[in-house]
């Protein structure tokens, strides 16, 4: 450690204490640390520190839209409902049907319910749509599903003709 002189000598420069140069040292941070902008200048006022943004009008703060609302009572304008569109195309009944018949997982389900095998309500549910789906369209087509209408129909139509032809 050096000493301390009171009076500098002719010829020898003063050597600073470690103090000194510590202090030197913090207030040259403390000067750099206060250089360039200030905190939240890129976010509230960029537009102002550039200097491009003079020659442009203020933007309007207000939020929403700008579009000017006619007030008073004007004429009513007459909006077109449109119909949304399904999502699957519309099929005839006959295309309809078809593609029900030919369903395989509804043909799979069938089959596990002909087995004794119990199904989960979702399926249970589905099948019954589909079902009762189906009944409909024969319903339109005029088609049905019993073997037995169609003998009796056609024993009808036999028995029609014996009286015609005067046959008992």
């Amino acid at each position: 450690m050096m000493k301390k002189t009171s009076t500098p000598q002719r010829g020898k420069v003063r050597r600073k204490t470690r103090e000194e140069m510590n202090q030197e040292g913090r207030d040259r941070k403390r000067e750099k640390k206060h250089r360039g902008n200030v905190s939240g200048s890129r976010a509230n006022g960029g537009a102002d520190a550039s200097g491009s943004g003079k020659g442009k009008s203020q933007k309007d703060p207000r939020i929403g839209s700008k579009t000017p609302i006619p007030l008073g009572v004007t004429e009513p304008q007459v909006k077109k409902h449109h119909k949304p569109k399904s999502e699957k195309p519309m099929l005839s009944p006959q295309d309809e049907l078809e593609m029900l018949e030919t369903d395989e997982r509804l043909d799979a389900l069938l089959e596990r319910l002909e087995e004794g095998e119990t199904l989960s309500a979702e399926d249970q549910a589905w099948v019954d749509a589909k079902l009762d789906r189906i009944d409909e369209l024969m319903q339109k087509l005029g088609l049905s599903y019993d073997d037995e209408e169609d003998e009796e129909e056609e024993e009808r139509k036999e028995d029609m003709m014996r009286l015609l032809k005067g046959g008992n």
